[in-house]
This record gives C-alpha cells, sequence and structure tokens, in this order.
C-alpha cells in the first residue's frame, strides 16, 4: 500500500491506495506555519481514524503546489513511516509530453491531473480541477499537455465578493432553483454556480476550436459534483483523480 499526498492551497489529501483500489481517503488543513512533528502527529490521527497504521505502507508520493511545504511533509512522513517519500516535480519520470513555453512552470497538480486522466480516457481532454483556484488544462490527440487556462476558484470569488462590498453578505455555495434570482443571496448563488458553469461552457468551446477535435471532459475538486450537473457539456466527474494520479506516476517510478 503506498501514501498518496495531494497538497493544494486548502486542503491536504492524504490517499491510501493498494494496487489501483483508493481504500480510504483522509483530509487536513493546509498550514505552512505547522512544523514536520505537527503534520506526522496529524497524519496519524487521520490515517489512524481511517483504519490505517503507519507500518501499512511501502512507499509514498506527494504532489505539492505549496512549495514551503515540501520538505517539511516530506520530513513528516519519514518521522511516521521511515519512508523517503517521492516528489512530483523535476527528476521524476511522468510520461507526459509538456509543451508549454517553459515546462518547468507547470505546477504537479496539473501534471498529475492530465496523467490520471490520459490513464483513465482517450485524447484529446479537457481536465477541470475546481479547487480554490480553477484549472481548465488542455491534452491534445497525441496525449501531449497543450497548456490551458486559470481562474479563480468558486470560494475564493465569493469570499472576495462578500469582503469587498459593503451590502453583499457571505452566503452558501447552493446552487438556486433558477439562474434569474429575486433576492440578494439567490442571485450571488447563481451568479456564481450558474457562473462558473456558464463559465466552463464557454471554455470548453473555445478551447476545442484550437485544439481541432471535439474532447472528453474531465472534472475534479471540491465544487465539480456541484457544478458539473449545469453545465451544458457532458463532464466525468472523477472525485479521486489526483490520487489516482500519483498511484499511476509512483507506479512509473517504483524501483
Amino acid at each position: 500500500m503506498i501514501l498518496a499526498i495531494d497538497t493544494g492551497n486548502t486542503n491536504i489529501v492524504l490517499g491510501c491506495i493498494e494496487n489501483r483500489k483508493i481504500r480510504a481517503v483522509a483530509r487536513m488543513a493546509t498550514d505552512v506555519n505547522k512544523t514536520d512533528y505537527e503534520y506526522a502527529v496529524g497524519m496519524k490521527n487521520v490515517l489512524a481514524f481511517a483504519g490505517f497504521q503507519p507500518e501499512s505502507f511501502e512507499g509514498a508520493i506527494l504532489s505539492n503546489v505549496v512549495w514551503p511545504l515540501t520538505s517539511t511533509l516530506c520530513r513528516a512522513v519519514k518521522l511516521l513511516t521511515g519512508l523517503d517519500t517521492l516528489v512530483v516535480g523535476k527528476g521524476l519520470k511522468t510520461g507526459l509530453d509538456i509543451r508549454l513555453d517553459d515546462p518547468g512552470q507547470i505546477g504537479a497538480d496539473l501534471v498529475v491531473g492530465a496523467v490520471a486522466a490520459l490513464h483513465l480516457h482517450r485524447p484529446p481532454l479537457i481536465v477541470i480541477d475546481m479547487g480554490t483556484a480553477t484549472t481548465i488544462s488542455a491534452v491534445d490527440a497525441q496525449g501531449r499537455f497543450a497548456g490551458g487556462a486559470i481562474v479563480p476558484g468558486l470560494r475564493l470569488s465569493m469570499e472576495s465578493l462578500s469582503g469587498n462590498t459593503s451590502q453583499l453578505p457571505r452566503v452558501s455555495l447552493d446552487a438556486p432553483a433558477k439562474c434569474i434570482g429575486t433576492n440578494t443571496v439567490a442571485c450571488m448563488q447563481s451568479g456564481a454556480i450558474y457562473g462558473s458553469a456558464a463559465l466552463l461552457d464557454g471554455m470548453i468551446e473555445r478551447m476545442e476550436e484550437e485544439l481541432g477535435k471535439s474532447t472528453t471532459v474531465v472534472a475534479t475538486g471540491g465544487m465539480a459534483q456541484f457544478v458539473a450537473p449545469l453545465c451544458k457539456r457532458e463532464m466525468k466527474v472523477e472525485k479521486d483523480l489526483l490520487l489516482k494520479g500519483l498511484n499511476a506516476i509512483y507506479k512509473k517510478n517504483k524501483k
């Protein structure tokens, strides 16, 4: 069994993976101020709650977009399990051909998501990850990472809206019954949820025009399950896409 760690700006997701099966998923808050010992204790507690002990793991792999935490989390895993952690980045084989101006700039999460999508579906693909930011990645018909787009995530947008206006409250991110809201809360929810769905539909259409072919759209991230059903374009919602990608990359690099 391996310990797959997907670190985002808001949450750290821990996946316990045996062969191709995700046995358990646990979450912790991302905090750059925590020490390696604090993270080790936190990991031990959430994994124990899921029914797993440190000795259960034979390997570990990390995808991280919060760079100051990379060494901290690797040391935490070492303290907890005695294992060295593979880190998605330079020097690790992914099998992904990255066609960016500077391939070194690509985020580990985008690499992992594209690798996972290619294992699950035939290209061309558009991969959408709805987290703190919403990332939209294009993979061409040859399976090459062609590029993409980044927009503020749903929660980030709503926090900015309510935090920078005098009369707009904080609201829950629930989809209203209809697009045309009849009160302030419903109008804000409509703009957030239906607006995000419309944005994704438009971006998919434009990216497909540039790719020159119809694509399979794969969506993941915390808000995907709520927004994807409201999109006009069909999407394959993969809840644990990045954990599956980490498992695939680990297998490529396992000695």
